[in-house]
């Protein structure tokens, strides 16, 4: 059956409000799920820049130790600008290196630590790096609980 308009009138073709209404909400619902995922992932690859900065400061530190015979705290002497801590990569971790001078039969330590700062401090799992001279890999959460098995995978 055909309708009759009256002159001038044409039926039109398009989306109703509620048609757009819906169509807004189903869009709104995914962003809301999908935006914190994808801030959650971005702070989690970023972990990365991290740990490659604490690799980087301690192969620097062992060239130092072979030159020198002893290790540095001195970010010159690493080949880097500025004084401790230091803010490496994109700026989400700043690193700080700890000397311990060895004594008698106890030979010379370092400590590499990476704090995540800005929005990055907010991946409260891992918010702290270090690694040491002997190679030994740690993380910890904003509370200071270890968290190296989830962190440095």
């Amino acid at each position: 059956m055909k309708t009759h308009l009256p002159d001038g009138w044409r039926r039109t073709r398009g989306f109703t409000l509620i048609e757009l209404l819906v169509t807004i909400l189903i869009v709104a619902v995914l962003a809301a799920i999908a935006y914190p995922s994808y801030i959650n992932q971005s702070r989690h690859s970023r972990r990365t820049e991290a740990k490659t900065a604490l690799l980087d400061f301690g192969g620097r530190e062992e060239r130092n130790y072979s030159t020198n015979n002893a290790y540095t705290n001195l970010p010159a002497s690493l080949g880097y600008a500025g004084a401790f801590p230091l803010a490496v990569g994109n700026g989400y971790y700043t690193v700080n290196v700890v000397v311990t001078a060895g004594a008698a039969n106890v030979p010379a330590t370092y400590t590499v630590t990476a704090t995540a700062v800005g929005d990055q401090a907010n991946d409260t799992p891992c918010t702290t790096f270090t690694y040491t001279q002997a190679g030994a890999q740690a993380s910890a959460d904003n509370l200071g609980n270890d968290t190296t098995p989830i962190c440095w995978r």
